[in-house]
């Protein structure tokens, strides 16, 4: 090897060296800087890494759900899955710091799927009008309502 081989390979080897040294230097700083965010930080890049993904994911269900469902039960799914969507966001939002805490709004989210749950294995009650001169009946169930028209 000529000297000049030799000086041009311990140049590149102590560039090299340089670069690695300020490679990890680079990393530390990154560290440190992570370890002094705030939560909020945090929380913000965390939604905006995977929040897109799951508010997709759900839309990419309800548009899949309507493929494959019949029509009657589209409604269901689809409520199901826009009560989701708002509670997934509401959360994100209020990890994030976007909108002031709730108290528990998953619990409310909760509440109000249940509800409609309840309300899709009943049958309801089927109505009668009757019309006789100027009296309506109107019965559901074991309701009946009478009124007279003026």
């Amino acid at each position: 090897m000529t000297e000049e081989t030799a000086k041009s390979a311990s140049s590149n080897q102590n560039l090299n060296h340089e670069l690695a040294l300020i490679k990890e230097q680079a990393k530390v700083e990154l560290n440190r800087l992570q370890a002094q965010s705030t939560a909020t930080e945090v929380a913000g890049k965390a939604i905006g890494e995977s929040g897109l993904f799951y508010i997709t994911l759900i839309i990419v269900i309800g548009v899949g759900s309507s493929v494959v469902l019949e029509n009657e039960k589209i409604a269901a799914v689809m409520g199901l899955l826009g009560a989701a969507l708002t509670a997934l966001i509401s959360m994100l939002n209020g990890i994030a710091g976007a909108n002031p805490k709730q108290e528990k709004p998953e619990f409310e989210v909760m509440k109000q799927l249940i509800e409609k749950l309840d309300k899709l294995d009943r049958q309801e009650p089927p109505m009668k009008v009757d019309v006789e001169g100027n009296r309506v009946t109107v019965q559901r169930g074991d309701d009946v309502i009478t009124t007279r028209s003026q």
